[in-house]
């Protein structure tokens, strides 16, 4: 299964959810459409993650931002 999603949450929201679980992140971008654009650095943390953000998934596609860069480091 798939290490990205989509989630109606800001990314300091999903960033903060994220750090109370211990799940790592690879990349963490904003949507363009609104909410976040998650990708976690292993498919067992974004199982959890899924879990854990189950009512804010967002179905079908969105519009992301075109060569947007993360801030990796702050993830870690």
């Amino acid at each position: 299964m798939s290490r990205a999603m989509n989630l109606a949450a800001t990314e300091e929201a999903v960033l903060a959810a994220c750090k109370s679980k211990a799940i790592r992140i690879s990349s963490l971008e904003p949507l363009l459409s609104g909410g976040s654009h998650l990708v976690c650095l292993t498919s067992e943390g974004a199982d959890v993650a899924r879990g854990l953000f189950k009512g804010i998934i967002i179905e079908g596609p969105v519009r992301r931002v075109a060569f947007h860069r993360s801030d990796t480091t702050r993830y870690r």
